[in-house]
C-alpha cells in the first residue's frame, strides 16, 4: 500500500536537496556517479536518498521530469507543424540533445527499452508515445518508410547519443550521425 500522506517539510527539503545535488553530480561525473556523493553532499544519510529514491534509476526518473515535461511539449507543438518530416527530425535531434546531456544517460534509457517496470519507464513510455505521434504523422506523408518503428529511432538516438558521449571534441558527430541515419528512413 502506498503512502499518499503529504511529506512532512524537512522530508520535501531532503527530497529536493537530494534532486538538486544529483542534478549537479550527474552533469559533472555522470549517471553512474557515486550515489553516497550525492548524499553527502544534500547533507543526508544513504539511508535518507533510498527512503526516496530505492533505485538509482528511481532518482535518475525524477532528475529527468523537468526535461522529459519539455520535450513532451515540444512533440506536442510539433504534432501539428506543416512538414511532419521536418518536425520528426527536429524532435529526434532534442532528444539526441538532452541524451547528451548526462555521460551515461544514452546507456540507461538503452537498458530499460527491454524493462517497462523499470522507474526509467516513466521517462521512456511519455516520448516513445509522443515520438510515435511524430513518426506516424511523417508515414502518412509519405516521408518515412512504412516499416520504421518509434522503438527504432528510440534506440538509434541513443546510440547516436552515446556515440557522441564517447568522443565529446567532435561537436558535430551527432548531427551527422542523424543525417546518416536520416538517409534510411527514406522510402
Amino acid at each position: 500500500m502506498t503512502d499518499t500522506r503529504p511529506k512532512r517539510a524537512d522530508a520535501r527539503r531532503n527530497y529536493e536537496r537530494l534532486l538538486t545535488e544529483a542534478r549537479a553530480v550527474f552533469a559533472a561525473h555522470g549517471t553512474d556517479a557515486s550515489l553516497e556523493e550525492i548524499a553527502r553532499r544534500s547533507g543526508v544519510g544513504i539511508g535518507t536518498l533510498y527512503r526516496h529514491f530505492p533505485t538509482r534509476q528511481a532518482m535518475l526518473s525524477a532528475v529527468f521530469q523537468d526535461a522529459l515535461a519539455a520535450l513532451l511539449e515540444r512533440s506536442g507543438e510539433l504534432a501539428d507543424a506543416e512538414d511532419p518530416c521536418a518536425a520528426l527530425v527536429e524532435w529526434l535531434r532534442t532528444l539526441i540533445a538532452h541524451t547528451g546531456e548526462y555521460r551515461g544517460l544514452a546507456r540507461a534509457l538503452m537498458s530499460c527499452a527491454a524493462d517497462s517496470g523499470s522507474a526509467l519507464a516513466s521517462c521512456s513510455v511519455p516520448l516513445r508515445e509522443a515520438g510515435a505521434v511524430l513518426l506516424r504523422r511523417a508515414q502518412e506523408d509519405g516521408a518515412v518508410r512504412a516499416d520504421v518503428s518509434i522503438g527504432d529511432l528510440m534506440q538509434l538516438t541513443n546510440a547516436i547519443a552515446l556515440a557522441a558521449e564517447q568522443d565529446p571534441h567532435d561537436a558535430g558527430l551527432a548531427d551527422r550521425l542523424l543525417h546518416l541515419t536520416l538517409r534510411g528512413l527514406r522510402p
